[in-house]
């Protein structure tokens, strides 16, 4: 690279702005990537930072604007991403911007920032490319947290934390990540194997024997089975949850996790019932005898009686969120929970549509058939909306048939206009599912690449170090096996 022009020849560089040196061209040097232009076009160029150029006076104003300047060829080289120049320099020759398929959206944002050029140059696919992009990397650093980073630093992982952070992170390998070894992948299929058992139990506690059972108050031994099975399931959840706490760095962020708020709301119905049920046992009226106040109080312990039964039975409907708890173990259901988060301004605004037609084929039906049709299943607008529902959503229950030749106009034009409308964010939510699903993939398959790594790297001793290099000098070997660890880190 060419050095910076002497004293003598520093008049030439002032030259640049005057009159008589629009008519010579100059050189953009982008590492490596030569670009020739008229002084004259840089005054006009969509580059900001190239249209800077012909305002410098001397070499410390060209410094501030470029890397490196050679006098004699008029050439400023700038040390940047030649591959994203030469994207950028077709806004020069054709006048379009537009970002490749193979390129990185955020680092592309970079060298528009950098370059001084307006996103809004981009054509309109590549700029909603890039704002998705966007959202995505601000949805990861949201989901990562204080202490999701951390996981997959090499420096934190590496440093000095003693056997307290080795534990934790052997800890954490087996409770959240299933291909880190044997122990994850038992301790997985243990918690799957306990989410199935606990479904099977809810079904069993739902048989007409056992809640006749329960309504009379009595337990028998298939009653009692099933509730030390439930008391086993959620002994092992209770651990499961403490692990995973132990083994998270930042406690509040580990306790806003979506699936973690999911166990905590599937794990203390169990713990709510139990106290429930012994305060009803040793509550007032529990023991009430005969006396002038003892129908009085036989009457309130009836009524707290039924409304903990109340409160029992809406406790243990929360059961069911024990399935929930296969998504940590479930790469689809991951990928559906975030495409469910990433699409939900598609579904808002499906629920719109479909609010905006029930509003409108509602009335007209019930005007159809009520009117003039003379017919009594649709008796009010607020009952046909339930008909709009399910007609555009093509469910039919036949539960209210439109008779009238007007109404069954209505719902024919209602059923069209359901399946128009779901189809629309099909394809977008489609799209959005597959890429969801490839970036879990990915992660997953990073994670379990770097996992050797990690293991070989913490457990090497620092004198098997200093005896590869006694000098403290690095090998070729070393070097080229260094610079392919950076690579991978990168």
């Amino acid at each position: 690279m060419a050095l910076l022009p002497g004293p003598a020849e520093q008049p030439r560089v002032g030259d640049l702005g005057g009159g008589l040196g629009d008519a010579r061209h100059v050189i953009i040097n982008v590492g490596g990537c030569r670009l020739r232009l008229p002084w004259a076009a840089l005054a006009r160029c969509p580059l900001a930072r190239l249209e800077r150029l012909r305002a410098c006076r001397g070499p410390d104003e060209l410094l501030r604007v470029c890397d490196d300047y050679d006098a004699g060829r008029d050439e400023f080289f700038f040390d940047r991403n030649p591959s994203a120049f030469r994207i950028i320099a077709a806004l020069l020759r054709a006048g379009k911007l537009r970002l490749l398929r193979d390129s990185c959206a955020l680092a592309f944002r970079d060298e528009l920032a950098y370059w001084g050029i307006d996103e809004a140059r981009l054509e309109r696919c590549c700029l909603r490319r890039l704002r998705r992009r966007e959202e995505e990397a601000a949805e990861a650093e949201r989901g990562a947290g204080p202490g999701g980073a951390s996981m997959g630093s090499p420096e934190r992982a590496l440093g000095p934390g003693g056997r307290l952070a080795r534990g934790r992170r052997l800890l954490r390998d087996v409770v959240e990540n299933p291909h880190s070894g044997l122990a994850g992948k038992l301790f997985a299929c243990v918690s799957v194997s306990f989410v199935a058992i606990t479904a099977v139990g809810l079904c069993l506690s739902t048989m007409p024997d056992i809640r006749a059972e329960e309504e009379r108050g009595e337990c028998s031994p298939k009653c009692r089975k099933l509730f030390v099975l439930e008391t086993v399931c959620v002994a092992w959840f209770s651990l499961e949850f403490l692990l995973r706490s132990v083994q998270a760095e930042s406690k509040c962020a580990f306790l806003r996790t979506p699936l973690n708020i999911i166990d905590i709301l599937a794990i203390l119905p169990f713990y709510v019932s139990l106290l429930v049920d012994l305060a009803t046992r040793g509550g007032p009226g529990a023991g009430a005898g005969p006396g002038p106040g003892g129908g009085a109080g036989s009457t309130g312990g009836n009524k707290l009686l039924e409304r903990a039964g109340l409160v029992l039975r809406l406790l243990r409907a929360l059961r069911v969120l024990y399935v929930m708890r296969l998504a940590r173990h479930s790469l689809g259901l991951r990928s559906l929970g975030l495409t469910a988060r990433r699409c939900a301004r598609e579904l808002g605004l499906l629920l719109l549509f479909l609010c905006v037609a029930m509003a409108l084929f509602a009335p007209l039906v019930h005007l159809a058939e009520r009117e003039l049709g003379a017919r009594r299943d649709f008796s009010s607008v607020p009952a046909s909306y339930w008909w709009a529902v399910i007609s555009m959503t093509t469910v039919g229950y036949g539960d209210m048939v439109p008779r009238s030749l007007p109404g069954q106009v209505v719902a024919l034009s209602s059923i069209l206009s359901g399946i128009l409308l779901l189809a629309f964010p099909v394809t977008s939510i489609f799209h959005t599912f597959s890429r969801s699903y490839s970036e879990l993939k990915e992660q997953q398959q990073r994670a379990t690449s770097l996992e050797p790594a990690l293991c070989e790297d913490s457990t090497r001793s620092p004198t098997e170090d200093s005896s590869q290099s006694p000098d403290g000098a690095l090998t070729a070997g070393s070097a080229d096996s260094a610079d392919a660890e950076a690579e991978q880190w990168a």
